[in-house]
C-alpha cells in the first residue's frame, strides 16, 4: 500500500491546482489523508459505496470516487463541492493513486522476488515466470555483494546509503534478508572484471563509512549469467564474508575468488582439525601466542622470509628477530626460516583461529 504522506501529498499537489477539498479512503473507512480536518466520512458510506460496484458516487456535497488495483478496491477517493470540474479533479486523482500503488506493489514484489530468490524458496520455473512479470531481465551478468556493519548498531541508514548508491533503473537491486547486512543485485554487464568488481565493492566501504559514519565489511561472489545462479554468487558471498571474518580480520573487503587457503580450512569438519593441531603440535597446540609473537610471525611472511626486510621493518635489530624466531621455535618446534615449518605454522594458525571462531558460538 502507499505510504500516506505520499497520499496526503498527491492530495496537496491536486487541491493547488484544482482549489477542491480532497481526501483518501481505504476500503475499511479509515481516513488516509485529507486536504481539510471536516472531511470525515463514515465507514458505512464507505463500505456502501464500494459494494456497489459503481466507480464513481455522488453522497449529498461528496463525491466518491472508486480505486482499485486492476481487480478490487483499494481506496476511495472524495471530493467535495459542486464545480463541474469535480468529476474530472475525483477521476484523475484516482487515476494516479491507481498508478501509484501498481508502481508500490511491483516495487514490494521485486523485494520479495529477490529475497526469495537469494534464499533459494523458488522453483525453476517460477523464477522465470516471475521475473516476466516483473520486467526483471533474466540473462544479465550480476554478482552479489553482501555489507555488514562491523558493530551491532541499527543497520537502517545504511540501507539508505546504499540504496542511494545503486538504482533499478541500471539494473541493480538492494534487498536485506535480516537485519544484519544489506545485499546488492549488481548488474555487471559493463563490467565484470577482476579489478572493476573490487571498485565496486572499495566504493561501498567508502561511502557507507562517509554517509552514514559506519565501519563495515563488504563481501561478493562471483559473476553468474543466468537469474537461477544469483542464489549460487551471494551463497558465494556469504561464505567470503564468514571466512574474510575468521582469516582476514583487518580486511574490509573479502572477494571469494581470492579466499585461498582459508575457503579450505572453513569447510573442515571440526575433529579433522583438532587432529590436523594434535599431530602437529602433541599436546603443546600455542593457543594464546602473545601480540608481539603474531606480530613477527606475520610480517615476516609477508616478507617471503627474509629476515633483514623483517628487523627493518619492525625497527628490531636482526639478532633480536633472530631471537623471537628460536624462541617460538622451542614453543612449536617449528623454525619458521624453513619453507615447509613456515608454511605448517601458517596453516596451523588458522586451523586455530577456525576452531575459535566456531567454539566462540559466531558461526552463522
Amino acid at each position: 500500500m502507499i505510504a500516506n504522506q505520499i497520499i496526503k501529498s498527491c492530495l496537496d499537489d491536486m487541491k493547488a491546482i484544482s482549489k477542491v477539498e480532497l481526501a483518501c479512503y481505504d476500503i475499511d473507512g479509515t481516513l488516509a489523508a485529507a486536504t481539510a480536518e471536516d472531511m470525515e466520512i463514515s465507514p458505512l458510506s464507505i463500505r456502501s459505496f464500494i459494494d456497489s460496484g459503481a466507480d464513481s458516487q455522488v453522497q449529498g456535497t461528496n463525491h466518491l470516487f472508486r480505486v482499485d488495483d486492476g481487480e478490487i478496491a483499494i481506496y476511495v477517493v472524495v471530493a467535495r463541492g459542486s464545480d463541474d470540474s469535480i468529476s474530472i479533479v475525483g477521476k484523475t486523482l484516482a487515476n494516479e493513486l491507481s498508478h501509484l500503488d501498481k508502481a508500490y506493489r511491483e516495487k514490494f514484489d521485486k523485494n520479495s522476488f529477490f529475497q526469495n530468490l537469494l534464499l533459494d524458496n523458488l522453483l525453476l520455473v517460477d523464477i522465470y515466470n516471475k521475473a516476466k512479470k516483473l520486467h526483471i531481465d533474466t540473462d544479465k551478468k550480476r554478482a552479489i555483494y553482501i555489507v555488514e556493519q562491523k558493530n551491532d548498531r541499527n543497520g537502517d541508514n545504511i540501507i539508505d546509503v546504499v540504496k542511494g548508491l545503486f538504482s533499478s533503473t541500471y539494473g541493480d537491486y538492494v534487498t536485506a534478508v535480516d537485519e544484519k547486512e544489506v545485499i546488492v543485485v549488481k548488474d555487471l554487464e559493463s563490467g565484470d572484471s577482476p579489478e572493476a568488481m573490487r571498485n565496486v565493492a572499495a566504493t561501498l566501504v567508502d561511502m557507507v563509512n562517509t554517509e552514514a559514519l559506519a565501519d563495515v565489511r563488504v563481501s561478493y561472489g562471483t559473476v553468474v549469467n543466468e537469474i537461477k545462479e544469483v542464489s549460487k554468487s551471494y551463497k558465494e558471498a556469504r561464505m567470503a564474508m564468514d571466512v574474510g571474518k575468521i582469516f582476514y580480520e583487518n580486511e574490509n573487503i573479502t572477494a571469494y575468488s581470492g579466499l585461498g587457503v582459508g575457503r579450505l580450512i572453513y569447510q573442515l569438519p571440526e575433529n579433522l582439525c583438532d587432529f590436523f593441531l594434535k599431530e602437529i603440535f602433541g599436546d603443546n597446540i600455542p593457543w594464546h601466542l602473545d601480540e608481539e609473537t603474531l606480530q613477527t610471525i606475520d610480517r615476516f611472511f609477508e616478507n617471503s622470509l627474509n629476515v633483514s626486510e623483517t628487523s627493518r621493518q619492525l625497527y628490531v635489530h636482526r639478532n633480536t628477530l633472530v631471537y623471537r624466531i628460536e624462541r617460538l621455535q622451542k614453543t612449536t618446534g617449528l623454525d619458521i626460516r624453513k619453507f615447509d615449518d613456515a608454511l605448517t605454522l601458517k596453516i596451523s594458525l588458522m586451523v586455530m583461529n577456525y576452531l575459535s571462531y566456531l567454539r566462540s558460538g559466531k558461526r552463522l
